[in-house]
């Protein structure tokens, strides 16, 4: 398979409403640079969260804090936090300046450096396992809260004692045939929104969509 294209999107491209860049982000490819390492997936599974006053499961709902400030824009900004003591999540900041949004990515299809991903993941999971979940996915990736609030396509050192220069961003990918709508997971409030949007033909989704309730 010949290695997919690796021209960033346009800034343009998050700047729509949440819900349909979520839609859209699904087939895109989400690259991730490391010193002498890169890394590459197509999306195939992610989650909308609205801004401030619209969406009781998303961390902008109340407003700005010094967590979900990031949420607040401007577009194509990455968002990253830590849950349950034990995962990161990597989420891409969407809509206007001040609205709040952003899209969780759920699950990737492993296309370019795989084999560093399982030397990170450490679990033995197959390669098509390896990014099929939020937390798998960013174990894979090497991404953590060193990455929250790098502009996506930009390379940078967010740590004096980092020694790599690392970049992540999304460019086009394969589109999928369909893309389904469907309730999102392992959230309490607001639950039965249909804001994850999933490749239907994909085996790497974090949980199969007939086993979704």
């Amino acid at each position: 398979m010949p290695e997919p294209g690796r021209r960033p999107l346009p800034r343009r491209f998050f700047q729509a409403p949440t819900p349909s860049v979520a839609r859209d982000m699904v087939g895109c490819t989400l690259w991730v640079e490391q010193g002498p390492h890169l890394a590459a997936g197509r999306i195939v599974e992610t989650e909308a969260y609205l801004g401030q006053g619209e969406d009781p499961a998303s961390h902008a709902h109340g407003g700005p804090t010094p967590r979900s400030q990031v949420m607040f824009g401007p577009a194509g900004l990455v968002y990253v936090y830590f849950i349950y003591g034990m995962h990161h999540c990597f989420n891409v900041v969407t809509g206007g300046a001040g609205v709040g949004g952003a899209v969780l990515v759920r699950a990737l299809e492993p296309l370019v450096g795989a084999e560093r991903m399982a030397e990170l993941a450490a679990d033995g999971a197959s390669v098509r396992r390896l990014c099929s979940g939020p937390g798998r996915l960013c174990r894979a990736l090497g991404l953590d809260l060193t990455w929250n609030a790098m502009p996506l396509g930009v390379s940078r050192k967010r740590d004096p004692n980092i020694s790599l220069a690392r970049r992540v961003w999304l460019a086009a990918g394969q589109s999928p045939r369909s893309v389904v709508a469907t309730k999102r997971v392992g959230i309490r409030q607001a639950k039965g929104r249909p804001l994850r949007f999933c490749d239907p033909c994909s085996a790497a989704l974090s949980r199969p969509l007939a086993t979704e309730g």
